[in-house]
């Protein structure tokens, strides 16, 4: 167990070494028992998160709230619009003044192109941890909770098989934050990962070749398809979500209109059947139901979805404890 993360940032897990991401999950573990026990675990009595938010959230500021009080802090909620960034207030200037007003900053900015050179930029000014709510780079948390989430129903993840795979959503183009973040970090602990996706939706190619030489130290596999139905096949995790095709188009309206070419990228139960009989169900949430995937998956024996949630909560404090 690592003892020497007060003060780091947590921008993507990649920059954490194997051993401080498997302190997060003991952490993470042992807050989530203390909580089920109902035992007190205020290690940040009188600590304070900013959470700074470009962008809407439904589990990303409901968990690092809960989190922060129930660590025996306060989370301050700061919706981008009510500031003075759009007048002139500068990343740099973000990082100098909140990291003098609170005890830890965490961003939540999405734009493509934008949102990971300013969570950068701000922890490259501020004087306190600065925690990555989600980039157009990088979702951290949540990686780290679907990892939480498949050690609980699955145990040692080495040797798995996840699928990370695109699938059709007609809401908007959505972040390639969780694919990115998917295989960065499944391979590293030695799982058989798969990348599915149609020809328009490469990932950025250095995250790519990251994800190719984690596989090869950590002696798992990494490979890329482009048949829907075969990234599914004997699949112990399935995890297919929508992303935008960013690479092919920044044009997001011309995405969208690429995007229903694959129509047919829903997961449902004869999809599901391709897997292993007792493959999980995981997405990041939320889903465009019957639409990426049917009810009758999402809320069907394999999905994890609800289970996966929550951990978001347990893996953001422990990152929280350890590094506040």
């Amino acid at each position: 167990m690592q003892t020497h993360l007060r003060g780091r940032d947590m921008i993507t897990t990649q920059e954490w070494t194997k051993d401080e991401i498997d302190t997060v999950l003991d952490v993470a573990f042992e807050l989530k028992r203390q909580r089920a026990l109902g035992i007190s675990h205020a290690s940040l009595r009188d600590k304070v998160l900013a959470m700074l938010f470009f962008f809407t959230s439904t589990r990303t500021r409901a968990s690092f709230e809960a989190g922060i009080v129930q660590l025996g802090g306060h989370g301050a909620f700061i919706d981008s619009t009510t500031t003075q960034i759009s007048h002139g207030d500068t990343a740099k200037e973000m990082g100098e003044i909140y990291g003098r007003y609170f005890d830890g900053i965490a961003i939540r900015q999405c734009d493509w192109g934008v949102g990971n050179q300013y969570i950068r930029d701000v922890a490259a000014a501020s004087r306190v941890p600065v925690l990555n709510m989600q980039c157009d780079h990088f979702h951290p948390f949540q990686i780290l909770a679907d990892l939480m989430t498949i050690i609980e129903k699955k145990g040692d993840p080495r040797g798995l098989t996840i699928n990370v795979s695109y699938a059709y959503a007609a809401s908007y183009q959505k972040p390639m934050s969780v694919p990115i973040s998917l295989i960065l970090l499944m391979t590293r602990f030695g799982m058989n990962v798969r990348l599915t996706h149609p020809p328009e939706f490469n990932l950025m190619p250095q995250y790519v070749e990251q994800a190719k030489e984690n596989a090869r130290k950590a002696r798992g596999s990494f490979e890329i398809l482009d048949d829907f139905d075969a990234g599914f096949k004997d699949a112990d995790i399935v995890y297919p979500k929508a992303w935008g095709c960013m690479l092919t188009t920044s044009d997001l309206q011309e995405s969208a209109e690429i995007s229903k070419k694959y129509t047919s990228w829903i997961t449902d139960e004869q999809r599901m059947a391709l897997a292993k009989p007792d493959a999980i169900y995981m997405h990041c949430l939320p889903a465009d139901r019957n639409i990426e995937v049917t009810d009758g998956v999402i809320d069907g024996p394999q999905s994890v979805v609800y289970d996966e949630a929550e951990n978001r909560l347990h893996v953001q404090k422990a990152v929280m404890a350890l590094t506040m």
